[in-house]
């Protein structure tokens, strides 16, 4: 693949990656000022700010709280707070990150009652129903979900997944990862049942990384209670003392924090139902580009593609990481690649945060061009799908 190196050195990068996602000039101006006494009134003031935002963003009546770290801090704060080593969680496998959960679970002791996925699907809720109607002695204590594989680019049914925990009649809990979700793609915590919410800062929040976020149900609030096993860092009791008003023992990532009041204020100014929609017309936009350019979508159900990153197959003989590679060094566009099982064979594009028609068209122009100066076979006519796709929605 011939590379334009001096490309790179021009103009500005296009961060295509589903996480961490470009920043907007406001929240980069909202975290560009001095600290502020942690146990003062004016954090005081931000850290409720932060906290009740939250809240709108989850859907959720529910305390949130706030730890420094990055999302996988939040799925370790879900699993250490709610189950004891020896007993069980229910985990459907839906890609890399679900796996990683997985992983995470059994290092602390809790056995894992998997559901094998072909990374091809979401979380199947008739699986998930059959798995706890045959537990007749509520053994399984929780079930942990990824809304949205970054992964793969499938989002799994959420709703339908309460439902078949409620047709089941099991009192297992509830754990969803939305760090790729919230903001981003519609998510109901309180409607949907949902008892630990697990997000992150770095992707529709459109923040840096280093914040991560539980929203705590009374009924994971009660399991944190009785559940008997160490932890520290990440014990709710210490960051929610008294069940309902967050608190900061450690110091707080402060920066952070100012920069999430603007995001904040961006969402609420442009309506979260807004947000969602112009998440949903510009990822049929991607996914008409895809289709376009004759490529297979990694998500096999319609009901489930992602609406903050489009994940597709190149063809077989084609090494989509040097694809990747050749995108970054002539063009300055940075896509994300497969992991594990799917590493080397697909692209991924995010498109999720601070973006609109101009950027995103830009990138799949950009993809456009790349395909042919790599010589990768595909189909002429992607952009131009996307094109039409747009031009058809703006026009009712």
């Amino acid at each position: 693949m011939t590379e334009r190196k001096a490309a790179a050195a021009r103009g500005r990068q296009f961060l295509h990656t589903p996480g961490p996602t470009m920043m907007p000039p406001r929240i980069l101006r909202a975290m560009d000022r001095a600290a502020v006494d942690h146990r003062g009134p004016e954090f005081r003031a931000l850290a409720m700010r932060c906290l009740t935002g939250l809240k709108d963003v989850y859907c959720t009546k529910s305390p949130v709280v706030i730890f420094p770290s990055a999302g996988h801090g939040a799925w370790e704060a879900a699993l250490v707070n709610t189950v004891a080593p020896g007993e069980r969680v229910l985990m459907a496998e839906t890609g890399a990150f679900s796996h990683m959960w997985k992983a995470m679970a059994e290092s602390y002791g809790i056995a894992v009652d998997s559901l094998p996925g072909d990374w091809l699907h979401g979380a199947n809720p008739d699986a998930i129903c059959t798995a706890l109607t045959d537990d007749r002695a509520h053994a399984i204590k929780a079930v942990a979900i990824v809304h949205n594989e970054t992964s793969t680019g499938i989002t799994s049914r959420l709703a339908e997944i309460r439902q078949a925990m409620d047709a089941a009649q099991h009192p297992a809990l509830l754990l969803a990862d939305t760090i790729s979700s919230a903001a981003s793609i519609d998510f109901r915590m309180d409607d949907w049942g949902v008892d630990v919410t697990i997000g992150g800062s770095q992707k529709g929040l459109m923040l840096p990384p280093g914040l991560s976020f539980n929203a705590i149900g009374p009924k994971a609030w009660h399991a944190s209670q009785v559940v008997e096993r160490p932890r520290n860092y990440f014990d709710w009791r210490q960051v929610l003392p008294d069940g309902t008003n967050p608190a900061f023992p450690c110091t707080p990532a402060m920066s952070l924090m100012f920069g999430l009041t603007e995001a904040l204020d961006m969402l609420e100014e442009e309506g979260l139902e807004v947000c969602f929609a112009r998440h949903a017309r510009l990822a049929d936009a991607v996914r008409a580009a895809v289709t376009g350019w004759g490529y297979t979508l990694v998500p096999q159900d319609a009901r489930e593609h992602s609406n903050s990153v489009t994940a597709f197959f190149l063809p077989e003989n084609v090494d989509a990481d040097a694809f990747r590679k050749h995108c970054l060094n002539s063009y300055n566009l940075v896509l994300a690649g497969g992991l594990m099982k799917l590493a080397g064979r697909v692209i991924r594009i995010g498109h999720l945060g601070d973006l609109n028609e101009a950027m995103i068209l830009g990138t799949l122009a950009t993809v456009e061009l790349a395909l042919g100066t790599a010589g990768v076979p595909h189909e002429s006519g992607g952009v131009a799908a996307a094109i039409d796709f747009l031009a058809g929605k703006s026009d009712g």
